[in-house]
């Protein structure tokens, strides 16, 4: 159940990063888009429809994310422990706490991307989604590598 679970929650993570980056590209564009490339169709995108799917992935990748932590905490740090890999449990200890404060900036992030596009709105959209962006790059590259290093044993 904990593979199935592991898997799940890194499609999950994926769908994520994707809708994430894909919001932040559009967001920090500074010219119409112009052509028909994969660079200009990437850019054209209206930043604001991912808002919504931003929050539900986070949430249930989350949720999931929480359900196989225990399997984590007990199994794997002290494997890692054990094998002097500090570094990638310290790593895996960030990635806790970021998931936490992406959790709680969820409802900001939520409210701004609803707000009308005024100046400060936006200011405080880039903020937030980079802040949000930044954390689901982290702990999709140190969650991507901690499995690779042990992964959940059955």
């Amino acid at each position: 159940m904990t593979t199935f679970l592991l898997i799940i929650h890194g499609l999950l993570a994926v769908a994520l990063l994707g809708a994430v980056t894909h919001q932040l590209i559009a967001l920090w564009r500074t010219a119409p888009v112009v052509g028909a490339g994969f660079m200009a169709r990437l850019k054209a995108v209206r930043a604001a429809s991912y808002a919504n799917a931003i929050v539900v992935l986070y949430a249930l990748d989350f949720f999931i994310g929480s359900i196989i932590y225990a399997t984590y905490r007990v199994e794997v740090r002290p494997y890692l422990e054990d094998i002097g890999a500090f570094i990638a449990a310290g790593s895996f200890e960030t990635k806790e706490h970021l998931a936490a404060l992406g959790l709680g900036l969820l409802p900001a992030y939520w409210l701004v991307w609803k707000a009308p596009n005024f100046v400060a709105a936006v200011t405080a959209r880039r903020t937030v989604t980079v802040l949000l962006g930044f954390f689901v790059w982290w702990n999709f590259l140190v969650g991507h590598i901690l499995n690779n290093l042990r992964g959940l044993p059955e």
